[in-house]
């Protein structure tokens, strides 16, 4: 890296080292010190969506089931404020800093929930909870994406966002132990539960210390010896980088201490309206179909097909392990045959696929087990779709705002998903009519599918391109480039 003559431009090749580099051991600690977020996040969801009976009962909270519910909504409020809050803070502090301040939330707040009282600390406790949670979301996708190869990004962050589905896995396989009142006390088992997400998140703390600061976001605030000298060190730990081409290529940053709101709003609606357009659509979209699904799975099964309650777990978790090898299976794939092609494909098929299963319902053609692997079989191909909204908000837009247009977009598709969605599909369940709720499918298939037919008409070619040519960082000197 060099210093141009002009003081206030810093002339850098640090973006096309990294992308260069070959996949290492170092980018697999990168992956799992980082990627644990979305287990966590699947086994906080699972396991508080299973103990929400047995907090009713007169040993524990003694709760409503409108207090059930409202804790539900105190979670997604929180993940909502937690993710604005801290994106925009990330974006302004940093990603490490950020990742490590979630993480110590999401930690000390699922310990404290293991030690709720009553409904109002349960609540509460939730709520802190979600906001570590969701602040995860912003500073985890930005480190991920700027620290990740360009050729190989795609997969990674496919299949990392799909790992939710494993911490959805572990909670549903759990709750079968925890909440077995001939194994553990009624009062104790849902406290452990929390504890299990407080334990996993101090083992994590020690992994994360190992994940330098992203050097992209060094660079734009002008610390541009620190991300040389973390840049060098990642290159010492790869081996075959020396055998690589020098990169040619390099970018002038006039450097910032953090972008204005008016900026950021500038930035999201008005230079890159159409980009905002595709990510509210695939965001919106995904979350309205998921969990539509996965918040009434259970009540469908117990309503429609009288499968007893305790029986649920055991539907439950084929459904997540085939939301995991999903993105496992179809990553790999929008890296070679590219984002437009995949992101348009797997939202047409899960549509489709949803469609024709909510007419086989209806029609009385399903049973428990056939509706299960009808719903396995359709988010196998969903959960790749899911996971690519992620991804496209956090590559498409300008380093400088990623994190905050990560929570922006976020929050919109939790709005959409985490509280209409499931309100709309249990008014649809309680009628007890198959009919209605074949309707409710048909709207979240075409849901599905009007998002494909907007990737498709203006999806961005991000495959294998480095983030700073999908998009310009807001402090890129352009003319100085082009004078040189």
């Amino acid at each position: 890296m060099s210093v141009n003559a002009n003081p206030k431009i810093i002339e850098s090749d640090i973006p096309g080292r990294l992308d260069r580099l070959p996949w290492s051991r170092w980018h697999w600690l990168v992956v799992v010190a980082l990627g644990i977020t979305w287990i966590l996040d699947g086994l906080e969801v699972t396991l508080a969506g299973a103990i929400g009976g047995v907090l009713e009962h007169h040993d524990t909270l003694g709760l409503t089931d409108a207090q059930v519910g409202l804790s539900a909504t105190c979670y997604l409020l929180g993940a909502v404020i937690g993710a604005l809050v801290f994106g925009y803070a990330t974006d302004r502090l940093g990603r490490k800093r950020l990742f490590t301040i979630t993480l110590l939330l999401y930690l000390v707040a699922t310990g404290l929930t293991a030690f709720s009282w009553n409904f109002f600390s349960y609540a509460f406790f939730r709520a802190l909870t979600g906001a570590g949670i969701g602040g995860e979301y912003s500073a985890i996708n930005s480190a991920i994406d700027e620290l990740i190869p360009a050729r190989v990004r795609g997969r990674v962050d496919l299949i990392i966002n799909g790992s939710f589905w494993i911490g959805a896995a572990m909670g549903s396989a759990a709750t079968i132990f925890l909440l077995d009142t001939h194994i553990l006390p009624v009062n104790l088992g849902w406290r452990l539960a929390f504890a299990i997400g407080a334990v996993l998140g101090v083992v994590i703390i020690f992994l994360r210390h190992a994940v330098p600061e992203s050097p992209r976001w060094l660079m734009i605030h002008g610390r541009e010896a620190e991300a040389e000298r973390i840049v060098a060190e990642i290159e010492r730990h790869v081996e075959g980088h020396e055998d690589m081409r020098p990169v040619q290529s390099k970018i002038r940053i006039r450097p910032r201490t953090h972008t204005p709101i008016l900026e950021i709003w500038r930035a999201i609606a008005v230079e890159h309206r159409r980009r905002s357009l595709l990510g509210f659509a695939l965001m919106i979209s995904q979350a309205f179909f998921y969990n539509a699904i996965f918040f009434t799975y259970g009540l469908v099964l117990i309503k429609f097909y009288k499968l007893p309650a305790q029986s649920v777990g055991l539907y439950l978790f084929p459904f997540a392990v085939g939301n995991f090898l999903g993105p496992l299976a179809l990553g790999h794939l929008f890296d070679v045959l590219g984002r437009k092609k995949m992101i348009t494909l797997t939202y047409c098929i899960a549509g489709v696929l949803l469609a024709i299963s909510g007419w086989m319902f209806q029609r009385g053609l399903l049973t428990a087990h056939t509706q299960a692997l009808a719903w396995t079989i359709i988010f196998f191909v969903a959960s790749a779709a899911a996971s690519s909204a992620y991804l496209t908000v956090s590559e498409i837009f300008p380093l400088e705002i990623r994190g905050m247009a990560i929570a922006v977009f976020y929050a919109c598709g939790t709005f959409a998903g985490g509280v209409a969605a499931p309100f709309i599909f249990g008014l649809l369940i309680q009628t007890g009519s198959p009919r209605a709720l074949y309707y409710g499918y048909l709207a979240g298939a075409a849901l599905m599918i009007g998002a494909a037919m907007v990737e498709a008409l203006i999806g961005v070619d991000a495959e294998r391109r480095s983030l700073e040519e999908i998009t310009s960082p807001l402090s890129q000197d352009v003319a100085s480039e082009n004078a040189a």
